[in-house]
């Protein structure tokens, strides 16, 4: 069974824990931490910005992605929120297996 950790950033706490309280309670992730306040520097339209968001740091299996993903969309605020799934490649043997259940 393949893994994935997802990384979502939002602009403020509340709306990481609305997220990350929809996916694990629709069984979509098994996981979420939230780092509250992050330093993200980007452009958009043209300009560089500089803004404080929090981080999530969401654990799910492969499967579940698309429609964590699309979850996601329907409670996020931006237009273009980064949702972005790296595979976990190894790990803790009872937590994979944990994380699989």
């Amino acid at each position: 069974m393949e893994h994935y950790v997802v990384l979502i950033t939002t602009p403020e706490a509340d709306t990481a824990n609305v997220i990350s309280e929809a996916v694990i309670s629709e069984k979509l992730a098994k996981c979420v931490n939230i780092i509250k306040e992050v330093k993200s520097v980007f452009q958009w339209d043209g300009k560089i910005n500089h803004e404080n968001e929090c981080l999530m740091i969401i654990k799910t299996k492969k499967e579940n992605f698309k429609y964590l993903m699309e979850k996601v969309k329907t409670l996020h605020p931006y237009t273009v929120p980064e949702i972005i799934a790296l595979p976990i490649v190894e790990g803790s043997e009872d937590y994979l297996n944990w994380l699989g259940s």
